[in-house]
């Protein structure tokens, strides 16, 4: 492994490895974690993974709630039966001590949260079950807001999702724009008073797709103190060259436009999710106009992360500022914002 990365705290702001965990029975949850995930993640070098509860459509709108806790208790067991390697955090004071442990560090987060609807109170419920960021939108509407798919409709927050914005900066849950539609993240940063975080999005000045944010949105998200973390999915890179420079080019772009202390990794790792949880007699081809299965050569999984970090090394970066990018950039906020009340935030 590269030194560099060796010795840096690096940081997965999306990995969807929960899909594929609850695709098992119950009593093998724990085991494929170590089986299949944590071989990858200590190849790579990653020591904090975000682990999103996204529910699936079949089980949108009538199951979303329940299938929400069953991953949200997918990831205690996965955690409470590999102690001696990882341990689900709730504040970054917890984060620095499972690093010191050599451990790595998990972080609940909900993508869409489907299962909340517009009783956001719940949101109080799931973040004591351990759930510390959470965005409001797929692609598609919610009743809190639009996601980015949903662009045409021009629509904002709705009035649950002020709420929603609201309750989450007074319990300390991190708000993820992600998915959201254009005027929604808008919105969000109009209203928000603590920083916001993008755990996996790209650079629409490179590439014109409605889940990449554009310079305004990536402005206004670092002037509130928050990050954008760069999404490594391919076609959402470039339309047909699908190399790991392509990447470098968003993190750069990024990182020249909010500055290098915003900008971090949100990898959304995907091909092997889709391949342990889509039957092969209904394969999807595309997601949302673009191949669902381009993937960017020897980053196909976390094992591969010291590629981003060789690749920023060939392009010239200084190590504070890879160093930055791989992980202490998230460090700093999760210190300062996860699970940490409004009035203790800002005492």
């Amino acid at each position: 492994m590269n030194g560099l990365h060796r010795r840096a705290f690096v940081a997965d702001m999306h990995n969807d490895l929960l899909c594929a965990v609850v695709a098992r029975p119950v009593d093998r949850w724990a085991e494929f974690f170590r089986e299949r995930w944590l071989p990858q993640l200590r190849s790579g070098g990653v020591n904090l993974v975000t682990l999103p509860v996204f529910i699936e459509d079949p089980f949108r709108p009538e199951g979303a709630l329940r299938r929400t806790l069953r991953m949200i208790e997918a990831a205690h067991r996965l955690a409470a039966g590999n102690g001696d390697e990882v341990a689900l955090c709730r504040d970054g004071a917890q984060v620095d001590g499972v690093l010191a442990e050599d451990r790595i560090a998990l972080i609940l987060a909900l993508e869409s949260a489907p299962g909340v609807g517009e009783d956001v109170e719940l949101l109080e419920t799931l973040f004591r079950l351990g759930v510390r960021i959470a965005s409001l939108a797929h692609f598609g509407r919610t009743a809190l807001a639009d996601g980015s798919g949903e662009d045409r409709t021009g629509g904002r927050l709705t009035r649950a999702g002020v709420a929603a914005l609201a309750e989450m900066e007074r319990i300390g849950m991190l708000f993820d724009v992600s998915h959201l539609g254009a005027a929604g993240v808008g919105h969000v940063l109009e209203l928000a008073s603590r920083p916001v975080i993008a755990t996996h999005s790209s650079a629409r000045a490179l590439l014109d797709h409605h889940r990449n944010l554009t310079d305004e949105q990536i402005r206004g998200i670092a002037a509130g103190g928050g990050l954008v973390c760069v999404n490594f999915f391919a076609p959402f890179l470039h339309e047909d060259d699908h190399s790991i420079d392509r990447l470098i080019d968003h993190l750069e772009h990024v990182a020249g436009v909010a500055g290098v202390a915003h900008v971090g990794l949100g990898p959304d790792f995907v091909k092997e999710v889709l391949a342990d949880t889509t039957p092969p007699c209904c394969e999807r081809a595309f997601v949302e106009g673009v191949p669902a299965d381009a993937y960017l050569p020897g980053l196909e999984g976390p094992a591969g992360m010291p590629l981003v970090t060789e690749a920023l090394q060939r392009r010239g970066w200084p190590e504070d500022a890879i160093v930055a990018v791989l992980g202490e950039n998230v460090r700093r906020l999760l210190r300062t914002e996860l699970g940490r009340p409004a009035a203790v935030a800002t005492a």
